[in-house]
């Protein structure tokens, strides 16, 4: 992969000629990058008063669009004042938990600032979580304020008295298209908020930057959910970073954000960006392919956030006339691979592509400040690609025993200083910090965050991503743990053992689910079942594309899996193999027919 990219690598000559291209904003950009590099922990920067100070600024502006529905930067800080105030008058503390389980709408957006005014911390349950998944995520930020959508109030029923950690809990009820009516035992929100004013909160003053507002959940190495902690800092820092130095869009921009908020891009890099420019968001409820580019005609688009796969699904679509007939001239994601980035960057006429790397639980990041194609562009705070023996999972060490960083062109494992200026916020759950600290790495005590990614060093600070690494892989824009997937594989009559891992399907971004099953011998095992179980315990992005059956599964002598020549293998094997085709809900046997169309990229999974 390095080599099929190497014309794209940044040079001296090329490095200087974006520079002198950036000549006139240089000044501005350099005071932005040390205003991200420079927040001070205890001092009152916060997402409420960015909210507030552009509702004094700009309040006719129009702030967000949602389907039919828009809000002006004044109402729409009035409304998040609304639901503020409301729980402030229920009792709601600072540093308190809000749990809340919502679709992508704008409550969701009212009620994460309306926590960060307060100093509540607000729990951002995946509306896709069900069952155990669902329950895990509860029980591990406690609260005794749930919030539900009307949407998902039949799946939170579903686990509800299965929630060890409730205590005199208040379930509120956030009506969507009110067609169900408030159920019994939940309190109507938007009914409640009749009765407190549009006035900002005093509380908003008093918010340091250094406090979490917000839980976000990533998978980690357990299987299970772990719940990411969101600070002020961090947001502000990805205001300046996103919105200030990189995209830096203008108030008659709008931003088209048709990705979940509940997970980071949207977040902490669509949300601050828009409100860096004081422009127009555009959010949806789920990204549609099919009426994407006609909310850019619709809305009259001028730049979007995306993901990888957003990007391969319009290249997989049928040609659209209204494509090329948009004023886009940014975008802003991560995942746009090397092997389409020409191709989508032609057949949309879109110039300026801002790639980016970061994650929900990380300390750094890198972005492509001067547009070079095919890289995840320079990162300005400390960080390390050290070599990493991917076949035994582990860091390679010098005679000294410390950590070996590449040369120009090799690729390895990334890792980011952790220091009072580049703060690594954590996890809910503290015991799980330790998971992402390396110690001694490059010398005697010093502290580092491991990436759990692989990058290749293109010189001059820029860097290309290359993979994943460990039991987690990325599908569909989601995480995927291997250990969940095989803990609900592994409850099935007549399963006995069973390894998850990702696979390359060609023609897809990330990793599709694969399991292989080691049957037990006195027990029939029911493909029907299996697939039934899955469905039902899974989102449908966890849920595996390949089962594959074998005799047995090899273990290291720690006990671990060894999963390196099943994924070597994948689904081109002697085994039998299943597959659940797109739009399909039943597994089917892999024949050579098949297979040959899965190799040729027939498939959009």
């Amino acid at each position: 992969m390095a080599t099929n990219y190497q014309n794209h690598n940044p040079t001296l000559t090329g490095l200087m000629g974006k520079l002198l291209k950036l000549t006139p904003q240089l000044p501005q950009i350099i005071k932005n990058v040390r205003k991200a590099k420079g927040i001070n922990p205890n001092s009152y920067a916060s997402i409420g008063k960015i909210i507030e100070a552009n509702a004094t600024k700009h309040g006719n502006i129009v702030a967000l669009r949602f389907e039919e529905q828009s809000y002006t930067y004044t109402e729409f800080n009035k409304t998040i004042n609304l639901y503020a105030n409301y729980l402030l008058k229920k009792g709601v503390q600072n540093g308190e938990t809000v749990i809340v389980f919502l679709e992508n709408r704008p409550e969701l957006l009212f009620l994460i600032a309306a926590c960060a005014k307060i100093g509540a911390i607000i729990s951002l349950i995946n509306p896709n979580q069900r069952e155990q998944t669902l329950i895990h995520a509860i029980e591990l930020t406690k609260s005794k304020h749930l919030i539900i959508g009307e949407e998902l109030v039949p799946f939170f029923e579903d686990v509800k008295t299965s929630i060890t950690t409730l205590t005199d809990p208040s379930y509120y009820w956030v009506s969507d298209q009110s067609i169900s009516g408030c159920p019994k035992d939940y309190i109507e929100l938007k009914k409640e908020l009749l009765k407190v004013d549009t006035t900002n909160p005093k509380t908003t003053s008093n918010i340091k930057a250094s406090q979490v507002y917000a839980n976000v959940f990533t998978s980690g190495t357990t299987g299970l959910p772990k719940a990411s902690r969101q600070t002020n800092r961090k947001w502000m820092a990805t205001y300046y970073w996103f919105g200030k130095v990189n995209m830096n869009l203008n108030p008659d921009d709008v931003m088209y954000v048709p990705l979940p908020f509940y997970h980071t891009n949207a977040l902490i890099v669509g949300w601050p960006t828009a409100l860096a420019a004081s422009c127009t968001m555009v959010m949806r409820r789920k990204f549609s392919v099919t009426h994407f580019w006609e909310d850019v005609a619709k809305y009259n688009v001028s730049a979007f956030i995306y993901i990888g796969e957003l990007c391969r699904y319009l290249l997989n679509a049928p040609p659209s006339d209204l494509e090329t007939k948009h004023r886009i001239k940014k975008i802003m994601g991560n995942g746009l691979r090397p092997d389409i980035w020409h191709q989508f960057k032609e057949r949309f006429q879109i110039k300026n592509i801002y790639e980016f790397y970061g994650a929900a639980d990380g300390n750094t990041s890198f972005t492509n400040t001067l547009n070079f194609d095919c890289t995840i562009g320079w990162c300005p705070q400390k960080f390390k690609i050290i070599k990493y023996d991917v076949e035994n999972d582990t860091t390679m060490k010098d005679q000294n025993g410390f950590c070996i960083p590449v040369r120009k062109g090799e690729t390895g494992l990334l890792i980011s200083e952790i220091s009072e200026k580049s703060a690594f916020d954590g996890y809910v759950n503290k015991k799980r910090n330790e998971d992402k600290i390396l110690r001694n790495v490059l010398k005697t005590d010093d502290m580092w965050f491991n990436s759990g990614d692989l990058l290749q060093d293109i010189g001059f600070r820029h860097a290309r991503f290359v993979d994943r690494i460990g039991d987690t892989f990325r599908w569909k824009g989601e995480n995927v743990a291997t250990a969940e997937v095989e803990g609900i594989v592994g409850q099935v009559y007549g399963v006995e053992m069973c390894a998850v891992y990702g696979v390359q399907i060609p023609n897809n971004d990330g990793r599709a689910g694969m399991v292989t099953i080691v049957k037990h011998e006195s027990k029939n095992f029911n493909l029907t079942s299996l697939t039934e179980h899955l469905h039902k315990e899974l989102p449908r992005y966890a849920v595996p594309i390949f089962i594959r059956i074998k005799d047995a599964i090899d273990f290291t002598h720690t006990h671990k899996m060894k999963k390196f020549d099943l994924k070597k293998e994948g689904f081109n094997c002697i085994d039998p193999i299943y597959v659940l085709l797109p739009k399909c809900d039943a597994y089917i046997p892999m024949n050579k027919n098949l297979l040959d169309e899965i190799n040729a990229g027939t498939y959009i999974f």
